[in-house]
Parts: structure tokens; C-alpha cells; sequence
């Protein structure tokens, strides 16, 4: 194995171009075909999409479940190579995947139990419940192959190696998208199964990617492997995991419960606003691709030479990032354009702030300081944006709901600032 990782000598800028741009490809594609799956449930009905929009803060909290564990091995990985610790390296390895398998097991059976009171909490269309039933029952089992699959693509990503990660995520996407349509329509040979078609591609997806990550890490030459011999349970290493991947899950699971907090405020209106903010939500993550693709590529610089004391190299990553946005519309019916073109025209507003206090959270979870990345993330989900919510919506009714993304990201945009200059005198060398 190489004792001289790239993330300690190669040009910051030129390592951030190789580090960000694979995975930066490979959740475009995945935010990608968030959006398109839903343009294809669309031809369904509304109500179809409107059952698909409902479920998302569910597959997005599960999504958040396996980039907690997964970060947490990424960082933790990265810190020990820094400081040349590989026997410690590949332990992570092994506690990894024994935790990821175990939560995943865990979480598909607590989404099968909880998704009828969910949608009973959320609808009362008969139509829509059905359908967002019968896509939860099939998408509760992509839960295990999706939380293994992120953690191997983490592990890979800590020592530098952003190809492989790509590869096997770009392959589940593709399956998505080539089967999609066959599943959902019945085209050709392929029998038509509606809503179930798009679940069951988006299951088998994962299975595929999952399966690809584990020959990678169990049959091909990595930095890291699994420690099979000798490897005792590390209760410390398993609270490491979970304290260093916290802010990310914040980040992640904050917005599920921001989606599931909008949808009370909008079901009050029409079903078309919770279909059309679902589609937009799918159509945001696409916007915001490039800033988790700096993320996922940037965390393990940071943290690797944090590790090894490289401080200066941390500062310098930090200082090159400036996270870039493009606006997409989403095409829909007349009903729903009458409600989302002037939604979508204000919450734009929230991009210029909300990249940039992402990524500050990002550079100071890398140096460990877990509390005020958490507070960051906290702010920009839940502290902040729900009383402005209620308060907008009191005041100003629907448009209120809209106005209140941009309004608390500018305000923690500028705490986010206060924070970063504080914790920055922790870094030598700035």
C-alpha cells in the first residue's frame, strides 16, 4: 500500500477538480433521475405524483440515515490515514459495513410499520393513500443495499478514490432510468405496473450498486480493506462514526422534516401545492448538486490533512470553494405553473446564501467541531425556518410559506460567517 496519500501533496486546486468532479457527476445523474422518475409517475396521474411527493421526506430520511454512517466512516478513515493509522483504517472498515447492514435492517422494518399512519396523517384522498402505500411497501427494502452501498463509496472516497464510487452509483442510475419507464408503462416485454414499476427500479437500483461497491472492496486493490482477522468491536470507533457523520445527517434529515413541516402548511391549500413543492424539492437537489459534489469531494482533504497537521492545506481547500447554482423549471399542468412559477421565483433567492453556509458548515465539521456546523445546519432547517414559516403564513398566506427559504437563508448565511471566522483561529497557519 502507498504511504504517501495524493491528498497530502498533490496542488490543492488540481486535487479539488479530481476529487469533486466524479462525484459531482454521479449525483447529477442520481438527482437527475429523481427528477425524471417523477416527470414519469406524473403521466400516471396527479395523484400519483402527489403520493410520490409525500413520500419523500420518508426515502429522504432513510437517505439520511446511511450519509450519517457513511460520512462518519469517510472522516474517520480519512483522519487515521492522515496520520499514517492503517491497521485503525481498515477496522473502520469492517465496523462499517456490520453497522450499516445492522441499521439498514432495522430501518426497513420501522418504515414498514409507520408508513399507513404517515399517509393517513398527511391525506385524505383515498387515491393518494393507496398509491403512497404501495410505493413504500416495495421502497422500505432498498434501505440495506442503499446504506452499504454509501458506506463502501465513503470508505473509497476517504483515501482519495472518487472512480469506483462513481462507477457503481452511475449503474444503479442508469438501471433506474433505462427501467423506469419500461416497468412503470409496460413497454415491450415488461409487464405494466404503474407506481410499483417505480419503486421496484429504484430498489433493484441500489441492489445492483450495492453489489458492484462489495466486489470492489472485497476483490480489488483499495488503500482500505476489510480487517477480518483479529478485529475486535470498538465501542469508541462506533461513537466516533456517529459523531462525525451527525452534522451530515442534520443537513439531510432536517430537510425531510422540513418537506413534512411545508406539507402541513400546504395541504391546507390543495394537493397540487404538495405535488408541485415535492417536484421542486427533486428539481432543488439538482441545483445543489454541485455543492454536495464539492462536499463529497472535499471533506477527505480536509480531514486527511487535518490528520496528518497539514493545516495550511485545510485552510487552502476551504478558501478555493465557492459552490455554483443553475436554475431548472419543472414543466407541469396550468394548475400547478399558477402556483409554482411565483413560488419557484422567490425561493430562488435562497441559493446565493444557502451553498455558501453548506460548505462553511462542511469546513468546519472537517476539523472536528461538530457543534457549530450542527448549529449551521439546525438554523437553516428547523430553528429558524419553521417560526418564519408559521409567522409568513399567518400574515401572507401561501406566498408567506415561499418567502421564508430565502429570508432564513440570508440570515444564517451571516451567522454562518460569525462562525467560521471564530472557529477558523482553531486552524495554525490561516
Amino acid at each position: 500500500m502507498e504511504t504517501c496519500n495524493k491528498m497530502e501533496y498533490q496542488p490543492i486546486n488540481r486535487l479539488i477538480i479530481k476529487m469533486c468532479l466524479p462525484p459531482m457527476i454521479s449525483m447529477f445523474l442520481q438527482y437527475s433521475y429523481n427528477m425524471i422518475d417523477s416527470m414519469f409517475v406524473a403521466c400516471i396521474n396527479e395523484q400519483a405524483l402527489a403520493a410520490v411527493s409525500l413520500s419523500f421526506p420518508i426515502t429522504n430520511l432513510m437517505n439520511s440515515l446511511s450519509v450519517w454512517i457513511g460520512v462518519g466512516i469517510n472522516v474517520l478513515i480519512a483522519g487515521y490515514l492522515g496520520q499514517k493509522r492503517q491497521d485503525k483504517a481498515n477496522s473502520v472498515v469492517t465496523m462499517g459495513l456490520i453497522l450499516s447492514l445492522s441499521v439498514g435492517i432495522i430501518v426497513n422494518i420501522i418504515v414498514l410499520l409507520t408508513m399507513t399512519p404517515y399517509y393517513s396523517a398527511f391525506t385524505e384522498d383515498s387515491q393518494i393513500f393507496e398509491y403512497g402505500c404501495i410505493y413504500m411497501q416495495i421502497c422500505a427494502f432498498m434501505q440495506v443495499p442503499n446504506m452499504v452501498h454509501i458506506a463502501i463509496q465513503k470508505m473509497l472516497q476517504a483515501t482519495g478514490n472518487m472512480i469506483s464510487p462513481m462507477w457503481f452509483q452511475i449503474a444503479g442510475v442508469v438501471f433506474n432510468l433505462v427501467f423506469d419507464p419500461l416497468l412503470i408503462f409496460g413497454i415491450g416485454p415488461f409487464p405494466q405496473m404503474g407506481i410499483k414499476g417505480a419503486a421496484l427500479t429504484t430498489v433493484l437500483g441500489y441492489v445492483l450498486s450495492m453489489l458492484i461497491s462489495l466486489y470492489v472492496i472485497m476483490f480489488t486493490k483499495q488503500k482500505v480493506k476489510l480487517k477480518i482477522k483479529s478485529f475486535v468491536f470498538d465501542f469508541h470507533m462506533l461513537k466516533n462514526i456517529f459523531g462525525y457523520g451527525l452534522p451530515s445527517f442534520a443537513m439531510n434529515v432536517l430537510s425531510s422534516l422540513m418537506i413534512t413541516f411545508v406539507n402541513l402548511f400546504l395541504v391546507t391549500y390543495s394537493d397540487t401545492a404538495v405535488a408541485f413543492f415535492g417536484a421542486y424539492f427533486k428539481v432543488q437537489q439538482l441545483i445543489f448538486m454541485s455543492v454536495n459534489g464539492l462536499i463529497q469531494g472535499c471533506l477527505p482533504i480536509m480531514r486527511y490533512n487535518y490528520g496528518a497537521k497539514k493545516y495550511e492545506r485545510v485552510n487552502r481547500t476551504y478558501q478555493v470553494l465557492f459552490p455554483r447554482q443553475i436554475l431548472l423549471l419543472f414543466s407541469a399542468s396550468e394548475k400547478m405553473c399558477s402556483v409554482g412559477i411565483p413560488a419557484i421565483r422567490i425561493m430562488a433567492l435562497s441559493y446565493c446564501f444557502g451553498g455558501v453556509s453548506t460548505m462553511i458548515a462542511t469546513y468546519v465539521q472537517a476539523m472536528g467541531k461538530i457543534v457549530p456546523s450542527m448549529v449551521i445546519q439546525v438554523l437553516r432547517q428547523g430553528v429558524l425556518l419553521f417560526p418564519l414559516m408559521w409567522l409568513l403564513n399567518n400574515n401572507f398566506n401561501i406566498m408567506g410559506i415561499w418567502w421564508s427559504f430565502p429570508l432564513t437563508e440570508f440570515i444564517v448565511f451571516a451567522i454562518a460567517v460569525i462562525i467560521v471566522k471564530m472557529n477558523k483561529s482553531q486552524v495554525k497557519n490561516i
